[in-house]
């Protein structure tokens, strides 16, 4: 086996190349060209833009799905303040359940990773950590929002004064305590948010991340949006996993 890591593969060419039994992780594929492929028994989960097979971009093929499998999906997508404010409270009544079901483990199986995805308790930091970085810092102007328990993505290039401990495993009262209010810091943004803020943009270049300029405060807020849905998402998957070896 075979294994490629922080490589840049860019111009490679691959034939008579078999791929079984192969498992890609953070992996970008742009301006790919795939012939004579089969694609049997294969699992995607991705950011589908422009992705054309036999002929046909799947990508809207795929989205639509989506939302009419999940209709609350498009709910994620607002474009005025009564849509942020719906959406987010959507969000908090549906973490709320998944919650209550994260308790009917033992606490032990919350800090489980199934096929090395985060833990529970680390999405919620995780979560935290998005939380910090797009509403605090970069739409209220705080420099340096961070609390021990925020956790970066595993792939983020780590920043000076930003905590990223992936190890500790603190009781989920106390993830649940820090993440009360940071929900609570969103809910209130989205109340006070007028037509005008969310036509606005904002630029944070102190030192950190994100760093931008210019940069739409919509997209912030949605942002934030995405990464509450998917990862909620994510983690009732594994709570799926994580009930079977409880039985």
């Amino acid at each position: 086996m075979t294994e490629f890591r922080d490589q840049d593969l860019s111009g490679s060419r691959f034939e008579r190349v078999y791929l079984r039994d192969v498992t890609f992780s953070s992996v970008l594929f742009q301006n790919v060209r795939m012939k004579g492929v089969d694609l049997v028994d294969v699992d995607i989960s991705a950011d589908l833009r422009n992705v054309v097979i036999n002929g046909v971009d799947v990508a809207p093929l795929v989205e639509a799905e989506l939302d009419r499998r999940m209709p609350e999906r498009v709910k994620m997508r607002p474009d005025d303040p009564d849509g942020f404010r719906e959406a987010w409270a959507l969000l908090e009544q549906r973490w709320e359940e998944t919650v209550a079901r994260a308790r009917t483990l033992p606490p032990a199986a919350l800090h489980e990773s199934v096929e090395g995805e985060w833990s529970f308790v680390q999405t919620l930091r995780h979560l935290g950590f998005a939380t910090a970085a797009w509403i605090d810092r970069t739409v209220l102007g705080t420099a340096s929002p961070w609390h021990p328990l925020d956790l970066p993505w595993d792939e983020a290039p780590g920043w000076d004064g930003i905590p990223w401990d992936r190890e500790v495993q603190p009781p989920l009262d106390e993830v649940l305590a820090l993440r009360r209010q940071r929900q609570s810091l969103v809910r209130d943004v989205m109340a006070r948010l007028t037509p005008e803020q969310l036509a606005a943009t904002v630029t944070r270049t102190e030192p950190g991340w994100p760093q931008l300029t210019d940069f739409p405060v919509k997209q912030c807020l949605r942002i934030v949006l995405n990464e509450e849905w998917h990862h909620r998402l994510f983690a009732e998957r594994d709570l799926d996993v994580l009930a079977s070896r409880e039985q």
